[in-house]
């Protein structure tokens, strides 16, 4: 006997036998089933990935900007320390002028400048997994770590990498002098 739901086959009292039903996985039926439970698990999974991958990119985009601000910060305070954690031990810099320079000039040029003003804005990340760049703009007037006087618009891209220990770093850090913004 088959019917399309679970009915008892046996009336006696004894073990109940059931004929097979709309639930019941054995069978040429119940492999299609189990393979069409499998197609729906596999679907929630590949359209669940993307949003937690999606979740953590705005988490990294948001610690990004957080650092940039507070690098900003810390330069128009003159305070190196600050900066010191958040540049990779192989941090490389280009100015303006398109001459590199490395961590420890760029942390002595932070300490003892004073400043009229010194701001960045337009700050975008863009995360690419474990790697994310930051642009933005920078507006500074005053006297830099190093003396060099300065009254300047620029606009900056930093290069940001997830280390191993899972605190982003910037590796790299390049200026562009740029006119009214």
């Amino acid at each position: 006997m088959t019917t399309s739901w679970s009915i008892p086959i046996s009336t006696t009292g004894g073990p109940r036998a059931y004929a097979r039903g709309p639930f019941c996985f054995s069978g040429k039926l119940g492999s299609m089933k189990r393979l069409f439970a499998l197609a729906i698990l596999f679907a929630l999974a590949v359209l669940l990935v993307p949003a937690s991958a999606q979740t953590s990119a705005r988490a990294a985009e948001k610690a990004i900007i957080a650092m940039e601000e507070k690098w900003a910060a810390a330069q128009r305070d003159g305070k190196p320390e600050v900066v010191a954690p958040m540049l990779a031990e192989t941090f490389i810099n280009t100015d303006t002028d398109g001459r590199t320079s490395g961590r420890a000039k760029l942390l002595a040029n932070l300490k003892g400048g004073k400043w009229e003003h010194n701001a960045i804005s337009d700050v975008k990340v863009m995360v690419y997994g474990n790697t994310a760049v930051a642009t933005g703009a920078w507006a500074g007037k005053g006297v830099d770590g190093d003396g060099t006087k300065i009254d300047r618009r620029e606009r900056w891209t930093d290069t940001w990498v997830r280390m191993p220990g899972g605190q982003w770093q910037c590796v790299a850090s390049q200026q562009t002098a740029a006119g009214k913004l």
